[in-house]
């Protein structure tokens, strides 16, 4: 398997020496590689280990509406031609990826960032606070290849912060670990410590105002990333930070602050049985009938474990919410996939008539 000429280099900014990435063929000898650190409309600033870069993308990559999977993200390696100024060749292979289903009513996949390790989901322990929304952040992670972690911010603010934790653990169960943090106190570092080691890279998530950029800023210990005083009457702060950064922390890992995200589509993609819904999956199998819809039929082992209090009965409405959404959004892009191959296939039977009579 080959790696690229500048590898030392590259373990400073997220490659990993335990599962190093293929090089694609046909980059030719000694390619130069770097890793995407911000994206603005077209244009990409990236890290080689050394020196900052700049490049634009091939016009393949950045299509209007083309595969987004294709189009280059923050956290992902690339390979640079020796072009002047350079361009973005290739994307290396992902070991993982994080997305979304886009904003609005066409359905298609919103890349949030490459190769990371863990999310970090962010949420104030002020009425930022809702289970609800972190368990839909889980489900968009579970299957994506990234570890999950909570992070509950302004315990200094809250005199319920360790009751709201415990709480949250019960919920979530051991796989997910929840954390209460005062974002601003050094300390931050030490309960963050187990997923920012070198080379690991750790992506934020979270609504604006719960406090990505200041653990952040608490991390690198400098003020960096820009910061804003909540609203009071929802927690919710400013846009402060617009679009997706990946930043060098001291001790060789890499962090990815993100903006808040007002919108949670599910892709499609979600399998919730593997992650903390998993028990409510397995009992769904447990019933009599496999068809069961878990409603009046006799023998469902689900209706049975809400009756006598083993699932809450919140949680269970929430996850019927969240497989619905789920079902939905793969029924939409297999009818997106199939509206694309028609008109492709129409195309081309324009392009052979066009050939065999000729254009009008």
């Amino acid at each position: 398997m080959s790696v690229p000429a500048n590898v030392a280099a590259l373990l400073g900014i997220g490659w990993r020496a335990d599962a190093p990435m293929a090089l694609p063929e046909g980059l030719g000898p000694a390619p130069l590689i770097a890793r995407v650190t911000a994206q603005h409309r077209n244009r990409y600033e990236l890290d080689d280990g050394t020196v900052p870069l700049s490049a634009m993308a091939q016009a393949g990559m950045i299509r209007r509406g083309g595969d987004p999977l294709r189009r280059p993200v923050v956290g992902d390696f690339v390979a640079l031609d020796a072009s002047t100024p350079p361009l973005v060749g290739a994307v290396l292979p992902r070991r993982s990826l994080l997305k979304r289903a886009a904003a609005g009513d066409r359905h298609v996949a919103q890349v949030l960032a490459a190769n990371v390790d863990t999310a970090l989901v962010v949420c104030g322990l002020d009425l930022d606070f809702n289970p609800r929304r972190i368990e839909r952040y889980l489900t968009l992670i579970e299957g994506s290849g990234v570890a999950a972690v909570v992070a509950l911010t302004k315990a200094d603010k809250d005199p319920d912060a360790a009751a709201k934790g415990e709480a949250l653990r019960e919920l979530l169960g051991p796989e997910v670990p929840v954390l209460v943090l005062n974002a601003k106190s050094p300390e931050t570092r030490a309960h963050l410590a187990p997923w920012t080691r070198a080379g690991d890279t750790l992506v934020l998530l979270g609504s604006s105002g719960a406090g990505k950029s200041t653990l952040t800023n608490t991390l690198l210990g400098i003020e960096k990333q820009r910061t804003s005083e909540v609203r009071e009457h929802d927690s919710r702060g400013r846009h402060t930070t617009t679009h997706r950064t990946l930043i060098r922390l001291p001790g060789g890992a890499c962090i990815i602050d993100t903006p808040g995200m007002r919108e949670l589509k599910l892709t499609g993609e979600e399998s919730l049985g593997l992650g903390h819904f998993r028990e409510i999956e397995a009992l769904s199998h447990a019933c009599r009938f496999r068809d069961c819809r878990h409603q009046n039929e006799p023998g469902c082992a689900v209706r049975a474990a809400l009756e006598a209090g083993t699932i809450d009965a919140e949680r269970y409405a929430h996850y019927q919410k969240l497989v619905a959404e789920r079902d939905r959004a793969q029924e939409a892009t297999v009818a997106g996939a199939r509206k694309r191959g028609d008109r492709v296939a129409n195309k081309a039977l324009n392009r052979r008539l066009d050939e065999k009579y000729g254009s009008h």
